[in-house]
């Protein structure tokens, strides 16, 4: 090859009196990365944690710590899991066949689809590996793949092989609400490996996230469309979160309601049961509409799509977008097909319903009364039972409660006084009004029960009984400095 172009380039010098165009120089052409270069960009992650205690919210909380894996995307970019850097205080960074500790700090997270990006102090050590790259699409069905990471039970890399079983959309651990694309391989995903690419040739399709313990040698990978969008969400130097439909449906198989909404037995779609109140389709679906087509995209009865030939739930074209972006519904309402685009936006209200990480948690003590908002970590600790307090949460965002409550405020405990004898019946209830002033944030309630002229006796009501907590105001001081040097509480509030 190099012969013939140099005997090219002496024939266009003897015709010196004829224009001939110019030859490009050949593009360069990289060699495939071999194994090592590939595992040289893999690293070991080890982080020191501290877990709050929603019980004793006041006290650091518990200190803890873990292993996982990440690999090089850029130049001092290193992607991994959320949860493998979840409320971290320390972060180091281990090069393959190093025992230096390199210093790192996370750059984003997204808790809502178990993906950070960290950097370290000093690249230097790390100058000259090569860049993994994300490949373009999901792997296909039966396709081989490799999970590299660092699983339990040494400090050496580890590598397992197998292939694409399933690609679906499931719920992910770290979170407990969020639904993504998922990819599940018959690799074993060990503790460890969390944070890891899944590779095919020198190609990253998937980073390693979670297993499944009911199973053998099954596992999960956070797949190239999730991926890519949290990278491109963060492109502005924030992360914006997941954006959602607002509207939820269930299958429309029954050939008699099909009957009953006038539908042919073979036509599409699903029944839409119920629509968030300030939701991306409010004003736009109702309750009962037929949802036929999402972009363009027909819907079967289960509520699948076609995406690069796999069905998936309708919700991936949702996922693929941000906010403020259009996406175009077809439905029918009372017979008559009709199209209309939805501008979607973040909902912050269901966040409730997740997992929280890396906050303080909300709190206000007051005499030997520790009030909090409810949330999911909420529920999870104290293992709320009581009926209203799980009604007003299954149904705060369907109801609409969120638009006139910020918070739910919880009675969690009652710390033995001589002013809180006898009243633990009021635990686990939620307040309901103070002074017969609705409750609608903790940061309200405390201004109120804060009041310098407060009446003689504070009445606070609960939801779902009628029998109040009537405490004696000239009271509640003394109790509050008593109770608060024995638990050793010097933040009373956290708001």
């Amino acid at each position: 090859m190099i012969k013939s172009l140099t005997l090219s380039c002496l024939f266009v010098g003897a015709l010196a009196a004829q224009e001939v165009p110019l030859v490009a120089d050949a593009p360069e052409v990289k060699a495939p990365l071999s194994n090592t270069e590939i595992y040289s960009s893999v690293v070991r992650i080890e982080c020191s944690t501290q877990v709050y205690d929603y019980q004793s919210p006041w006290a650091a909380g518990r200190f803890g710590g873990g292993i996982g894996t990440g690999f090089l995307v850029g130049k001092n970019k290193f992607l991994t899991n959320a949860h493998v850097v979840s409320n971290a205080r320390r972060i180091i960074i281990n090069k393959r066949g190093s025992d230096i500790k390199h210093n790192a700090k996370i750059l984003h997270i997204a808790h809502d689809c178990d993906l950070a990006l960290l950097e370290v102090e000093d690249f230097s050590a790390f100058e000259g590996l090569p860049y993994l790259k994300i490949a373009d699409d999901v792997p296909k069905l039966e396709s081989e793949v490799k999970a590299v990471g660092y699983p339990v039970g040494g400090n050496r890399l580890s590598v397992t092989r197998g292939v694409v079983s399933r690609i679906d959309f499931r719920p992910y651990a770290h979170s407990q609400i969020d639904m993504h694309l998922v990819v599940q391989v018959d690799a074993a995903i060990n503790p460890g490996n969390s944070g890891g690419p899944v590779l095919q040739g020198e190609e990253v399709v998937g980073v390693a996230f979670q297993g499944l313990t009911q199973a053998d040698n099954t596992g999960f990978m956070i797949p190239v469309p999730v991926i890519e969008r949290f990278m491109k969400d963060i492109d502005d130097g924030t992360y914006d979160k997941y954006v959602d439909l607002g509207a939820n449906h269930f299958p429309l198989f029954n050939p008699a309601m099909k009957h009953a909404l006038g539908l042919p037995v073979n036509s599409p779609g699903v029944f839409i049961s119920d629509v968030t109140p300030q939701g991306a389709c409010d004003g736009v679906l109702q309750r009962g509409d037929v949802l036929l087509e999402i972009d363009g995209n027909v819907i079967d009865n289960a509520g699948n799509i076609q995406v690069a030939g796999e069905q998936v739930l309708m919700h991936e074209v949702v996922e693929r977008k941000f906010a403020g972006d259009q996406v175009e519904l077809t439905f029918i309402r009372d017979g008559k097909k009709q199209k209309q685009a939805i501008t979607l936006v973040p909902f912050e209200a269901s966040r409730i319903f997740a997992v929280s990480y890396d906050v303080k948690p909300r709190y206000y003590f007051k005499a030997g009364f520790l009030f909090q908002p409810l949330d999911f970590n909420l529920m999870r600790v104290y293992k709320l039972s009581n009926p209203a307090v799980r009604n007003f949460y299954q149904n705060y965002v369907r109801e609409g409660i969120f638009n006139e409550r910020k918070d739910l405020v919880v009675l969690t405990n009652i710390f033995e006084d001589e002013m809180t004898s006898n009243l633990s019946g009021f635990t686990g209830k939620i307040v309901k009004s103070v002074n017969d002033t609705d409750i609608v944030s903790l940061k309200q309630f405390h201004e109120i029960m804060e009041a310098d002229d407060l009446p003689e006796f504070t009445v606070i009501r609960f939801e779902g009984t009628k029998k109040p907590l009537v405490l004696a105001s000239s009271e509640l001081q003394g109790a509050h400095e008593r109770v608060g040097k024995r638990l050793g509480i010097t933040q009373p509030a956290n708001l």
